[in-house]
């Protein structure tokens, strides 16, 4: 019998004559974790879809071996019936339905004739959490009252209940903390001892270095090469080189020949109260500046308020209570709606696209003038569609987004061009200040690179730049320098040669300890 429980023979997917997936093979053994990688737009999504059935047999060519029998799979039922259970990066959990609801939504536990067997359903859903390490978690509760974090293990709780024997996570930890990631990481560990089979895709190169046992790479829609641990070269340099097709010795691209001029952006003595509790002071005194050309980071821990300023910045977007100063090319300026904001050159990249940045249903050039449309695009309330196509089509090229026209559907891209075409909506109302929130998230390394060279752009263009990043390399790779923040202060500022990620818990650390009253 086959060491392998799943074989992709010669898989070709087109999309209105676009190869999506050009004769792609994929080999995974029986109770191994088997990552896939590739950058964005590879086709990693679409060869899951064309396993799990999301793409119906005779949409496709090729063949599908399962535990050695061809498989024609019409839809996800056709899939989950025999074992293979994939995850997507957005959850498919009802928020307004209980833990338990949603544990067997779609696999409801009855009674005779159909009725559902609640205290079965409540019963077997405690089962299943326990598996995932959430045993004292309340089932009744609805699933939105969680965070992410426990949202994806209860995901993975849901494909248990379906018996699943190869279980497949698309990005699983994109939208989770490190800690998060480590505990879902080991999850997988745990239930590869108990003989289930994990296909992951993701990004973080470190995750799959961790986790995984073999890891296949993609690329333009064709399979590159498969790498086993403990028998090929494993390392992230190894992987990323077979991903990008080149050498990456410098993951961040030199910013030369640019000295920062004038103070262009400054907040001082700025306050924020939390949205929904008045008494609450999120932000406290915070005072910094950005000059023209360069590039300043804000680093800190998840939850240290380097959101929850941007936000409050970007026309009072967060909290109440708000008091201080922004001056804006040497002028105070009072932002207190985002139009504000837009009128006097700041612009502000959310850290969630699909929510704050994008229409998803929109094509790309829609989504590329909506923000600057009020002031460049329409006249007396009339918009000049001309002119939006022509400035789309040239950031379109100018940034590199891959896509077949920009009448594309947003929805469509891969998370890279998605990120790049946000980037672009809000390069396109003229900002003097931009203000990047995790600015490269659950993209590939690849797509980071084309970012970090957009932001030299528009450092050389003389704007003044803040970069938040939750990854500490980053803020240290792309930035010239940069105020850590701890608990909504400022807890210290870094030049250039001070960066280390050292010197940066260090600084978070000495203000813990102040603020506990030991210094």
């Amino acid at each position: 019998m086959s060491d392998y429980i799943l074989e992709m023979n010669h898989i070709t997917k087109e999309f209105s004559g676009v190869k999506a997936l050009d004769d792609v093979n994929l080999k995974v053994k029986k109770g191994e974790i088997h990552a896939i990688c590739g950058e964005n737009g590879a086709g990693k999504s679409t060869l899951m879809n064309v396993l799990s059935g999301v793409y119906p047999f005779g949409t496709y060519e090729g063949d599908i071996l399962y535990h050695g029998e061809h498989c024609k799979f019409h839809n996800l039922r056709d899939s989950e019936a025999k074992g293979i259970v994939i995850i997507h990066q957005e959850l498919a959990l009802s928020p307004l339905l209980s833990v338990a609801e949603n544990v067997f939504i779609g696999n409801e536990q009855t009674k005779r004739k159909g009725v559902i067997d609640w205290t079965a359903t409540r019963c077997r859903a405690q089962e299943m959490l326990a598996k995932v390490g959430l045993e004292h978690e309340d089932v009744n509760v609805p699933i939105n009252s969680l965070g992410v974090g426990k949202q994806q293990l209860i995901e993975i709780a849901k494909a248990l209940a379906k018996r699943v024997e190869l279980l497949i996570l698309d990005e699983p930890t994109a939208a989770l903390n490190d800690e998060e990631s480590r505990k879902l990481l080991d999850i997988m560990l745990q239930l590869k001892e108990q003989g289930i089979t994990c296909i992951i895709i993701s990004h973080k190169l470190n995750e799959i270095e961790y986790v995984s046992d073999s890891v296949t790479i993609i690329r333009d829609g064709k399979t590159i090469e498969t790498l086993q641990k403990g028998v090929d070269d494993y390392s992230e340099d190894r992987v990323i080189k077979a991903m990008v097709g080149r050498e990456m010795t410098n993951r961040y691209p030199v910013r030369e020949g640019i000295e920062p001029g004038d103070v262009i952006f400054e907040v001082k003595n700025w306050n924020v109260y939390h949205p929904d509790d008045e008494h609450r002071q999120m932000l406290k005194d915070i005072n910094i500046k950005v000059r023209a050309g360069e590039v300043v980071g804000l680093a800190g821990l998840m939850g240290a308020g380097r959101t929850e300023l941007a936000m409050s910045l970007f026309g009072r977007s967060y909290g109440q209570k708000i008091s201080g100063q922004i001056f804006i090319n040497g002028k105070e300026v009072h932002i207190r709606t985002v139009k504000d904001a837009v009128q006097n050159k700041l612009a502000y990249i959310s850290e969630d696209r699909k929510t704050y940045g994008l229409n998803l249903i929109g094509d790309i050039k829609e989504n590329m003038a909506i923000a600057a449309r009020p002031f460049f695009f329409s006249r007396h309330g009339v918009i000049n569609a001309n002119d939006e196509m022509v400035a789309a089509q040239e950031y379109k090229e100018r940034i590199n987004v891959k896509a077949n026209s920009v009448n594309q559907v947003v929805g469509s891209l891969s998370g890279g061009n998605q990120q790049k075409v946000v980037i672009a909506k809000w390069m396109l109302t003229q900002p003097d200040v931009l203000i990047m929130d995790e600015p490269t998230r659950g993209i590939d390394v690849g797509a980071k690179y084309e970012i970090y060279c957009v932001i030299n752009e528009l450092a050389k263009a003389g704007k003044a730049i803040i970069v938040i990043s939750s990854e500490m390399p980053e803020v240290i790779g792309a930035c010239d320098r940069m105020y850590v923040i701890n608990e909504g202060e400022i807890a210290g500022e870094l030049t250039k040669e001070e960066f280390s990620q050292e010197r940066i818990m260090q600084l978070i650390m000495a203000h813990m300890r102040k603020d506990d009253g030991n210094e």
